[in-house]
């Protein structure tokens, strides 16, 4: 946090909401966003951090421990579990998100979104009326996110998401079955000091972490899919070792797989308050549409332009294979086959297309829209974006502490003369704010230290906004450099073959497979 210590200012608060998931970031609160490193295996450039990191709002208390309900009868072929950890962090787009993505998965499934379905917790953006003396007070000592917005109950059925109800659900149904378990999940995400302890954050606050979901799946036999939008998901590709730990470097004995939105070290797009869908971009909305045949905007989607593989159907990885193609978003999408490969395979070799049509239609594709017509082409435009982040990052740190210390100021020279402001719960707030609107409202509108704050606050808006435009475009190229590696990696690989290359076609098998 960028804030003297003992500060009575929510400084890291309000800057988290100049410069904070302007791009939709699913990222759990109280964790910073980041940029992971480019391409592998190049030396990893710094990571920039695009917001300080903020406590953020309590999570809501969980009640008291409840019975787990019954299993469904029968095996269920998916479950999908959503939300954020409390209702401010519980957008609109992740409920619309699970909504899609619930009608286009065969039943039988199970939904456990945020609070349940008798929870208030999904929050919609709206324009409240209020008195505007008083919210200019609580943007300068208590920032929300949240306070221009309403909170209303999901639009479909769920159970609550919380830690306890997402692991007993995840047993009784690996428990049962021979298909493979399809796992959905549109939540926020958290980094670990290492990958398998990255995590999605669950309502209530406690965190399903990757070794833990590992564990979970090596207590039963079912085959395990999993797809993940949430920041850092990429740390979930961990699950193509056994028990989630690089480090042995041992293959899975089960069969598991998946496909997640971002690499194990960078934030992802989709934590959306505006219900309106034209307004949204993220990963997970071109691939919950490629799932359901239907692109971003609802219209059909042509089998034959999403079936990269050509067995007939728009699979698991042809959708997330579009979504690479068609997100105009900061998302670097990742595979539990890809960090497989960039395990196994250390070498690189002459480009063969056949073998990942996948990578191969990202090359093709991509690189036309992006103007990119070859791997040096796509090499230079990465690395110049990447400067460019780097130097607009220093800038940015700079912006922050100016915006910081304006807003102390100006904190500061409201309690001088009342004291008791910063605190709406004191006995004395009221008759203190209504007895001095009149100059309360001078110095929070009009003071010298009101025009200086603006004024930093307006500086850190616009090179926010030059920061959101330059993260895609960075974003996008480094997906075009990644596909060009992977196909390198996976024809040394596959001139190689053995046990390594042989483990590689499976993942590739599982990812493959229809939804």
């Amino acid at each position: 946090m960028r804030c003297a210590g003992g500060s009575r200012f929510a400084i890291a608060m309000r800057l988290s909401l100049a410069v904070g998931c302007t791009l939709g970031c699913e990222v759990a609160p109280g964790h910073a966003r980041s940029r992971a490193a480019g391409p592998e295996p190049a030396p990893s450039p710094v990571a920039h951090s695009t917001a300080v990191t903020t406590a953020g709002p309590p999570a809501p208390q969980t009640s008291p421990p409840q019975p787990i309900p019954p299993a469904q009868p029968g095996p269920l072929h998916f479950l999908a579990i959503g939300g954020g950890p409390h209702p401010e962090s519980n957008e609109v787009s992740l409920e619309q998100d699970i909504e899609l993505v619930q009608r286009a998965l065969p039943a039988p499934g199970l939904v456990l979104f945020a609070g349940g379905s008798q929870s208030a917790s999904v929050r919609e953006l709206a324009s409240l009326a209020g008195d505007p003396l008083r919210l200019a007070l609580g943007d300068l000592f208590a920032p929300r996110s949240g306070r221009q917005s309403r909170y209303r109950q999901p639009h479909f059925a769920a159970e609550r998401a919380t830690l306890e109800n997402v692991e007993a659900r995840l047993g009784q149904a690996l428990a049962r079955g021979d298909d493979p378990l399809l796992v959905y999940v549109a939540a926020h995400g958290q980094p670990g000091d290492e990958p398998k302890h990255n995590a999605i954050a669950l309502w209530g606050g406690r965190a399903l972490e990757v070794a833990r979901l590992a564990e979970l799946h090596e207590q039963h036999r079912r085959p395990l899919r999993l797809v993940a939008t949430s920041c850092f998901s990429g740390g979930f590709a961990e699950l193509a070792f056994a028990a989630a730990d690089a480090k042995a470097g041992k293959p899975s004995r089960l069969a598991r797989c998946g496909l997640f939105a971002g690499t194990a070290d960078r934030e992802t797009s989709g934590c959306d308050p505006n219900p309106d869908r034209r307004a949204q971009e993220s990963y997970g909305l071109h691939l919950a549409h490629a799932l359901a045949g239907r692109r971003r905007d609802g219209s059909s989607l042509p089998q034959e332009q999403a079936d990269f593989d050509g067995d007939g159907r728009i699979g698991l990885l042809d959708a997330h294979t579009w979504a690479r193609i068609e997100a105009v978003s900061m998302d670097v999408p990742t595979t539990t086959s890809e960090r497989w490969l960039r395990h196994a395979e250390p070498g690189s070799a002459p480009l063969e297309p056949r073998l990942l049509p996948e990578d191969a239609a990202v090359v093709e594709r991509l690189g036309a829209a992006l103007r990119l017509p070859n791997e040096p082409a796509a090499r230079k435009r990465w690395t110049a974006l990447d400067r460019q982040l780097a130097e607009l990052d220093e800038q940015l740190g700079a912006a922050e502490t100016a915006l910081a210390d304006r807003v102390a100021d100006l904190g500061t020279l409201v309690l001088e003369r009342w004291p008791v402001l910063d605190d709406p719960f004191h006995p004395d707030f009221e008759a203190t704010f209504e007895q001095n609107r009149v100059p309360l409202e001078v110095m929070l509108r009009s003071s010298p230290a009101a025009k200086t704050r603006a004024e930093a606050d307006a500086r850190l808006g616009a090179l926010g906004a030059r920061l959101d435009t330059l993260a895609v475009e960075e974003a996008r190229a480094l997906r075009l450099l990644r596909a060009y590696e992977t196909l390198h990696k996976a024809a040394a690989l596959h001139a190689r073959g053995g046990p390594a290359e042989r483990y590689y076609e499976q993942l590739l098998a599982c990812e493959r497979g229809a939804p």
